[in-house]
């Protein structure tokens, strides 16, 4: 995206001198330099239409302002921090690559940067720490959430903008955040599967210690109480969201005494490996075993292109990253009128791995 941008700036300056600073850009607009900074800036007070014309003619002319020069004049550095986890994956995770894909867009949009700091296992405060203090960001966000958690007890305490990419548990949240309904996303999913005859109903699941996937356990334990039924240990299973932990789990399931009839996955990676595993067992998805997963929408695995396309829990992390995104600059340039805490329901859309319970069943 930032490439794709940069091109295009070079493809239209050709020809075109660029210009070097602030007072060059506003002279040409008929514009004082304060309205020119404010609408690169993204200033709420200025009005869009000018800003349009401004971010405009500043690509058009390769006009880019100095940071250094920028960071002196408003005592903001433009950028955004986040903490990388090393031991957990997180940076081949697509999951969060999605998440960084809408991120980007605004970013670019606002020309604002990332600080990535990676940190070592049980460091993570540490590095957040560092990062807030050491004066080289402007906000920052905090993602994977755990069921304790002290990185949100210490952004309490400091003295910068900042916002959780999910919850902790309980029903106390005094801090900013934005995070999915998962309890009701299962619930619901979950109702669905009994309305369907399902009985024997699974969990393949994301990290055990996250909240989002404690939220959706408990999503499909409370429609399975409110039915009489449980959720046997032994069709619970969890780890990181790869299509090779599905194929583990949904493998070990179908050797079961008594299998399972439907499937809840956390993510369509996970899916992807049960999928195999099932096509491999001679089953038949949506008539012998029924699975639902939860869909990040990524770009890659679409659930629609599986061979049986996948009833799913659908909510966007690209379209969460572009709200975190506005949400964090709005903060940083004073302009915040967003709700501090939002909580976004989920879509069940019914494709054709679901059907009734088998009447056979093994």
């Amino acid at each position: 995206m930032i490439v794709t941008l940069v091109q295009s700036a070079l493809e239209i300056t050709t020809g075109l001198a660029a210009l070097t600073n602030l007072k060059q850009l506003a002279a040409m607009l008929n514009l004082s330099q304060t309205t020119v900074s404010r609408a690169l800036n993204g200033y709420p007070e200025v009005g869009e239409d000018t800003r349009r014309r401004v971010m405009e003619a500043a690509l058009k002319t390769g006009y880019r302002p100095n940071l250094a020069a920028k960071r002196l004049a408003t005592g903001k550095a433009a950028s955004i921090g986040l903490i990388m986890p090393v031991s957990e994956g997180v940076g081949s995770d697509p999951h969060f690559g999605e998440f960084l894909e809408g991120l980007s867009e605004v970013a670019v949009r606002h020309d604002f940067h990332f600080v990535i700091a990676p940190a070592a296992p049980n460091d993570e405060v540490n590095a957040l720490r560092r990062l807030v203090s050491g004066g080289s960001v402007d906000a920052v966000f905090v993602a994977y959430v755990k069921e304790e958690d002290a990185r949100i007890s210490y952004l309490k305490t400091a003295s910068i903008p900042y916002l959780v990419h999910g919850r902790l548990m309980g029903d106390t949240h005094d801090y900013p955040f934005l995070d999915v309904d998962n309890a009701r996303a299962f619930h619901q999913a979950t109702k669905f599967l009994l309305q369907l005859g399902h009985k024997r109903i699974a969990l393949i699941n994301g990290p055990e210690e996250m909240t989002f996937a404690i939220m959706r356990r408990q999503g499909l334990e409370q429609a399975l109480s409110e039915q009489g039924l449980t959720l046997p240990s032994h069709y619970a299973f969890s780890g990181r969201m790869t299509d090779r932990v599905g194929l583990e789990a949904m493998t070990r399931m179908l050797d079961m005494p008594e299998r399972p009839t439907a499937i809840l996955c956390a993510s369509t990676a996970l899916a992807l490996g049960a999928v195999r595993a099932i096509n491999k067992a001679g089953l038949t998805i949506g008539e012998d075993v029924s699975i639902i997963a939860h869909d990040d929408v990524l770009p890659f695995l679409r659930p629609e292109n599986f061979n049986v396309p996948l009833t799913t829990t659908r909510s966007s992390l690209r379209a969460a990253g572009v709200r975190i995104a506005d949400r964090l600059i709005a903060r940083v340039h004073g302009g915040d009128t967003f709700p501090e805490q939002e909580l976004w329901e989920v879509e069940l859309i019914v494709r054709a791995s679901t059907g009734p319970a088998p009447v056979n069943s093994k």
